[in-house]
């Protein structure tokens, strides 16, 4: 079994990436990719570097939570990955690019900082971590 798990904060210019620890208790913020036709080898590769088999990607929503602009391209983007043979999780995401900027400011990291948060919170849900930290 793969060690870490990746987490995406996908956006149409950038994608923030994000990587658990090996007990798969935190994420960490890893690195900020531009939005190309590179970017699932990017992915892929980064995955590969980091012992990672599972990929968390935020499923971006509007306020009455329905899919967003953004929805259709990371869905894509998800099948892409489950072909290559990444498991890929969709974890409910809501304006995580903000909360980032609130906790660092705004500076180059910020999309990755997102997609920790994304992946911080799939790992609470899958470790049984209630909001305020602590074990159920």
């Amino acid at each position: 079994m793969a060690k870490r798990i990746l987490g995406i904060d996908y956006g149409a210019k950038r994608v923030g990436v994000a990587v658990s620890d090996e007990s798969r208790k935190f994420a960490l913020p890893l690195s900020v990719l531009e939005n190309t036709s590179e970017l699932v080898a990017e992915v892929d590769k980064i995955a590969k570097d980091n012992e990672a088999a599972e990929i968390v990607i935020g499923e971006s929503r509007n306020y009455k939570g329905e899919p967003n602009a953004i929805f259709e391209d990371a869905d894509k983007f998800k099948l892409t990955l489950e072909k290559r043979g990444f498991t890929v999780y969709l974890e409910l995401e809501f304006m995580t690019s903000i909360q980032a900027e609130r906790i660092q400011g705004k500076n180059k990291m910020l999309d990755a900082s997102a997609a920790a948060i994304i992946l911080q919170s799939y790992l609470d849900r899958i470790n049984d971590v209630s909001p305020r930290g602590l074990t159920s």
